[in-house]
């Protein structure tokens, strides 16, 4: 490609050259989590031939045909300036074959990787329609880093699995079996978003493009009512906010999602993109692809064993400062267990003082978790 390629007539598309990283390597934006699962997929013998074998009913030709047959294919002639994105992104990405890529009929903003022997690239009208050119340049970054990453493979499995757990709802234990694969699928799929988000912005090389997205996602094309600020601020308020009750509805909340929350998303990429990792990356310092095979399973394993007990040191959430206590050997413990869940507030918030009687200290109209009626 030529320096130029990326002007191809649209004037929105901006002129300025972006850094390549040739041979780079997934691992080299991949969450800890993430990163480590893959590195041991990769190293089992055979696993992905089995993997397909075992999943030979899933209908990919059928997805194939469905999309090429009810959706628009982008190419020089449709939606010209996303093929312009995708092949930049291929380039940077150093990605040798350009996956295909459609359009969707959808008002939901959403895009996709899918598909088991070659990547497909989906994203809806809603989308296409809600974020501007360099926006739009980090989403489809994020998927061609989904590619690049093999999670294409695994997030078909979802969707199967997701579709037949259904199915058989009606199946005494079937489901169940089911949904504690599709469970752990999504937990992995979760940590696999944040390091899509990471490739987007190896992509784009625009924060503040990657940040609008997230919160056009979030609230709508109302750019002029939002701000990049506040709604970070609102991850920290997530993150710490409340007592050990909110700890434990975070996770129930999260369980049935495929994606992370979006100000979860946000503040983790500003984090990674204030990184010294990050500025290397950049500095042209990365893990090349041809030294994947040397990697080591238990150096995966042991960084992303670093990782969570450096976020768990460092969280803010009651149910993390409570492990950490824990751990430490906390002097107050017992004192918290016997207040209940009012002892696991956030060291920020102050308990009430005065004497407290066992079941009276707390207004039961001012304590209690609000109902959920929906």
């Amino acid at each position: 490609m030529s320096d130029g390629h990326e002007h191809n007539g649209h004037e929105n598309v901006p002129s300025r050259q972006r850094r390549r990283f040739p041979g780079i390597s997934s691992r080299t934006y991949e969450h800890p989590a993430d990163r480590s699962a893959l590195v041991a997929l990769r190293k089992l013998s055979g696993f992905d031939t089995v993997f397909k074998a075992l999943s030979g009913l899933l209908p990919e030709r059928s997805l194939r045909l469905l999309f090429l047959s009810d959706s628009v294919r982008v190419s020089d002639q449709q939606f010209s300036h996303l093929n312009v994105m995708l092949r930049d992104a291929c380039y940077i990405l150093d990605l040798e074959k350009v996956p295909p890529m459609y359009v969707n009929q959808d008002p939901q903003p959403n895009a996709m990787c899918i598909g088991l022997d070659e990547p497909i690239i989906v994203v809806t009208t809603g989308l296409v329609e809600l974020l501007d050119e360099e926006e739009m340049r980090a989403v489809v970054g994020h998927e061609v880093g989904h590619a690049l990453s093999g999670h294409s493979v695994y997030r078909t499995i979802l969707l199967f699995l997701t579709s037949l757990a259904v199915r058989v709802a009606w199946i005494p234990l079937g489901n169940i079996a089911i949904m504690a694969i599709v469970t752990g699928l999504r937990e992995w799929f979760r940590k696999s978003e944040l390091s899509a988000d990471r490739a987007g912005l190896l992509v784009g090389q625009d924060l503040q493009a990657s940040m609008r997205g997230l919160m056009k996602i979030a609230g709508g094309n109302h750019l002029h009512e939002m701000n990049v600020d506040a709604f970070l601020a609102q991850a920290e308020e997530y993150e710490a906010g409340g007592d050990l009750r909110d700890s434990v509805l975070k996770i129930l909340n999260v369980l049935p999602r495929s994606h992370p929350f979006t100000t979860v998303r946000a503040a983790e990429l500003k984090k990674w993109a204030e990184s010294r990792d990050y500025q290397r990356i950049m500095d042209g310092h990365y893990p090349r692809r041809d030294e994947d095979n040397d990697t080591s399973v238990r150096d995966s394993w042991r960084e992303s064993a670093n990782h969570y007990t450096t976020h768990v040191k460092s969280s803010k959430d009651p149910l993390m400062k409570l492990v950490t206590d824990l751990a430490g050997g906390a002097g107050d413990l017992g004192d918290r267990v016997r207040r209940g869940f009012g002892g696991f507030t956030n060291p920020g918030q102050k308990p009430p003082r005065g004497p407290e009687t066992p079941g009276t200290s707390d207004s039961p109209g001012d304590d209690r978790p609000p109902r959920d009626d929906s």
